[in-house]
């Protein structure tokens, strides 16, 4: 019964902080977009509208009104999955963004994949071989991908291996000629294409992911090999290292069996964070290349006063943040057993 009441007490603890911390997303969200000098009745009726249409168009969006009721009204609307039309598209703002999300996530992933499979392990190897040529190349590494800026690369990519080298494909998510040629049913376009068996669809996608994602997952490389190099650090210094290696364990199996294991919580939450960052960080890396992905979507929005799709944008990103904590917070108990432990005390 204990248990079942304490278990309870933490849903309900979780809950509330998730609807706190939504309130407080989209009330942030909401004033900035409120505060800032763009104006959206503008981008609607045109600068050159009469006085009278201006006020009419105000009044019909809401923005006579106190910002207080207009908050309130907002937060009804997305309540229901309304964030209001795109001045752009015409469409419902859920809608577009539905549409390029996937594109936003598919990019994201991969470079997120490439970070863990090389972070994790040139982090580890940073470690284990401390002041060495390896941790320095490591942290050389890091630094360069702290330092150099996305759009740099991307534009810097871009001219070596796509126009003098012709290794990958250009700009875009597919080349012209294969449009339209999958259905859309995840918006993964990878999937999508494997799905459907069209292999030369997947191909030619294959060919235009490279270049953003290794951009973006040298950055994501960067983070995650220093804060593994720092957690393994730590555990390297522990007295259950030289315990297992008195009783006869290799120093391979202590380190990337029992410390990476002993590290797997920390680095959960440098993997969400890591992942969020990039969905977030994206806007250069699409802008560049022509990614037609929720950052591409967000840039165009605000340039062309469409406020509606800005501030939704704004939500979902944080939404999905939200969302990666949730996750991580689950699965701490799951890596390790200590953590629920310490939760319920």
């Amino acid at each position: 019964m204990d248990a079942a009441v304490a278990g309870l007490r933490r849903l309900l603890r979780l809950i509330l902080s998730v609807a706190a911390t939504f309130l407080g997303l989209t009330l942030v969200t909401f004033v900035i977009g409120r505060l800032i000098p763009i104006d959206p009745v503008l981008a609607v009726v045109g600068e050159h509208a009469a006085p009278s249409v201006y006020r009419a168009a105000r009044a019909r969006m809401g923005l006579d009104l106190p910002l207080s009721v207009q908050y309130l009204r907002y937060l009804r609307q997305i309540l229901h999955g309304d964030f209001g039309t795109s001045v752009i598209t015409g469409q419902p703002v859920l809608t577009d963004l539905l549409h390029v999300f996937p594109a936003t996530v598919e990019l994201s992933l991969a470079a997120l994949l490439i970070g863990l499979g090389l972070g994790i392990p040139l982090g580890v190897l940073a470690a284990t071989r401390r002041g060495g040529a390896i941790d320095q190349a490591v942290r050389l590494l890091s630094l360069f991908g702290y330092s150099m800026p996305v759009f740099w690369l991307g534009l810097i990519g871009l001219l070596v291996f796509y126009a003098r080298l012709g290794w990958v494909a250009g700009p875009g998510r597919l080349d012209v000629g294969f449009e339209d040629m999958v259905p859309e049913r995840s918006g993964l376009l990878l999937l999508d294409s494997a799905l459907a068996g069209q292999w030369d669809v997947m191909a030619n996608a294959a060919a235009h992911l490279l270049l953003p994602a290794a951009i973006l997952g040298l950055l994501s490389l960067a983070f995650i090999a220093r804060m593994t190099r720092s957690f393994m650090l730590g555990q390297l210094s522990q007295e259950y290292v030289l315990a297992a290696r008195a009783k006869g364990l290799s120093r391979r199996r202590v380190v990337w069996v029992h410390g990476l294991r002993n590290i797997a919580v920390p680095l959960i939450t440098v993997i969400a964070l890591t992942f969020g960052s990039l969905l977030e960080g994206a806007v250069l890396t699409e802008t560049v290349f022509a990614w037609p992905g929720l950052g591409l979507y967000m840039k165009n929005s605000l340039f062309n006063a469409d406020m509606n799709a800005v501030i939704g944008g704004t939500i979902l990103i944080g939404v999905v943040y939200i969302g990666l904590n949730l996750l991580t917070d689950l699965l701490y108990p799951l890596l390790d057993p200590r953590a629920d432990t310490g939760a319920r005390r």
